[in-house]
């Protein structure tokens, strides 16, 4: 999983990527994207390959130059240096050299809809179609089926987004289906809906209420949550009358439950001792 990333090497590859995109154009930052995740897929589907990168006993160096050797002319010069930079960290396992691989793929592709001015909508985009899917238990299972290939269900995504959503998130929930990071499909859509907001520099706010809230009651909570955490808080709203009244926000690990089925349910607990 993407917590044995090796947090020196991204970073040090993160940064590279920022500065590239800095200057670049959104069609150089999304052929760098589609490299990037390209030799992702060559290391998944090539064991040997990301045992040998991700191998301890070779130098940091010797990790570059075989990279280098590999993708010699396949991909642009600056995939290559930014691939060239991850690969010479020491990665815990082969698994986590292949979730760095992937994680920068997504910030590459996350940067080049910033840098079209698309960010926002991406994000809002992949909410809003794991909404859409969690609430059809049907297209759910198809689209988080494992046993289906990946093609077929990223032929499905197609089918449901393209022309409706934006290039970028088309290209995002084809990750998700694939199984991005080694989670499942929702599991994924959500890390990949909290790195577009990381991107923009905010936090995620998962609010549940029983009513849709007005716009004025939307930015009184996002003003109130930025305050609270010192930074701007990207909503992402459900309405659930399941939970009667009131309101449920999860912000990271933090869980604020003011929800009446809450309530209810500690009233219950409460009687029955």
């Amino acid at each position: 999983m993407m917590e044995n990333i090796n947090r020196e090497a991204y970073g040090a590859a993160a940064d590279e990527l920022a500065a590239f995109a800095a200057s670049a154009d959104v069609q150089r930052i999304g052929a760098v994207a589609e490299d990037i995740l390209a030799v992702a897929d060559l290391l998944r589907r090539e064991p040997r390959l990301r045992r040998a990168l991700a191998d301890p006993g070779r130098s940091g160096a010797d990790h570059a130059e075989l990279l280098r050797s590999v993708l010699a002319g396949k991909v642009s010069d600056e995939t290559v240096g930014l691939l060239a930079t991850l690969v010479t960290g020491r990665w815990s396992g082969p698994g986590a050299l292949l979730d760095g691989f992937e994680q920068l793929g997504v910030i590459a592709l996350l940067s080049g809809a910033d840098r079209g001015g698309d960010l926002a909508d991406v994000e809002d985009e992949l909410f809003r179609f794991g909404q859409v899917a969690s609430g059809d238990p049907r297209l759910a299972a198809a689209l988080a089926d494992s046993s289906v290939p990946v093609e077929t269900r990223r032929q499905l995504i197609d089918d449901l987004l393209t022309g409706k959503a934006k290039p970028a998130t088309v290209r995002l929930a084809h990750l998700a289906v694939a199984g991005f990071g080694g989670r499942g499909f929702e599991s994924s859509l959500i890390r990949l809906v909290e790195l577009a907001a990381k991107q923009r520099d905010h936090s995620v706010a998962y609010v549940t209420t029983a009513v849709v809230l007005s716009d004025a009651e939307e930015q009184r909570l996002a003003a109130r949550l930025a305050e609270l955490y010192g930074r701007e808080v990207s909503l992402k709203i459900d309405v659930d009358p399941r939970i009667i009244g009131g309101m449920r926000v999860k912000v990271g690990s933090d869980l604020y439950d003011g929800t009446v089925s809450r309530r209810l349910a500690e009233a219950k607990t409460a009687l029955a001792k």
